[in-house]
């Protein structure tokens, strides 16, 4: 179980409290609109948990009796073969959780999940989600509204895999995490630190590292994005204006 951690009393701009479980629970999307007694309910049984970057967190085929929401630091999500070869399913980060369906089905987990860089996480063992999620329905559904976003990911990324050309499959990915990223900004312009290399975005996109490279240097060329360090910034407008490319 985590705990708060205590206020000083000293009188100075440090005298703030740390947040309460229950704030902290609160702060991910998933668990936003849940009543303050299915908060505090599900903090009881939770845990904080660090790994050092390059720490394996779980395997394929692992026991699924946990679930993790991501505090600090960032996780990819590998799928891999006997041969090496590997595709980066998702990198999560702060307010993203991973491992949630074995809080459904109890089934093996079905892709590897590495820290990235440090990483902290909120561990929520299977027992505890289903004991509250019997007494308390709002719980139940959060978590049904999560796998149903989940699930809409998912297609989107299918369906640019199959329908579209490279350039327009990293447009669509630009505008897709654009739209999912609260600190982006508003207005034509728009503010991307993406969390991943190119490697990481060719698996996801499925394409090779150089013909990725290729593809961000003709957004840049055509005015689209432009690189601050690493930052991106985006022109919302053009990039609309080429998400709609051939098919392959």
């Amino acid at each position: 179980m985590f705990t708060a951690g205590r206020s000083r009393s000293d009188g100075t701009d440090g005298s703030r409290a740390l947040p309460t479980p229950q704030a902290r629970l609160q702060s991910f999307p998933i668990f936003s609109a849940l009543s303050a007694e299915s908060l505090a309910d599900l903090a009881q049984g939770m845990r904080e948990q660090h790994w050092g970057a390059g720490k394996l967190i779980f395997s394929r085929g692992d026991a699924g009796d946990h679930m993790y929401a991501i505090f600090t630091g960032r996780i990819r999500l590998v799928l891999s073969n006997s041969k090496g070869r590997e595709i980066v399913l998702r990198t999560l980060g702060p307010g993203d959780i991973l491992g949630e369906m074995a809080l459904i089905d109890g089934e093996p987990r079905s892709a590897d999940a590495t820290a990235a860089e440090d990483t902290t996480c909120l561990v929520l063992p299977r027992a505890r989600f289903e004991a509250v999620a019997q007494l308390r329905p709002d719980v139940g559904m959060a978590m049904a509204r999560h796998l149903s976003n989940h699930l809409r990911r998912t297609n989107f990324q299918m369906e640019s895999i199959a329908l579209y050309d490279l350039q327009t499959r990293l447009v669509r990915f630009l505008l897709h995490t654009l739209a999912h990223t609260p600190d982006a900004g508003h207005g034509n312009q728009r503010r991307l630190i993406l969390g991943v290399n190119q490697t990481d975005v060719s698996a996801i996109l499925g394409a090779s590292r150089p013909k990725i490279s290729q593809a961000f240097q003709a957004l840049i060329a055509a005015g689209a994005i432009r690189r601050d360090g690493d930052v991106l910034l985006c022109d919302v407008a053009a990039l609309t204006d080429l998400c709609e490319g051939p098919a392959d």
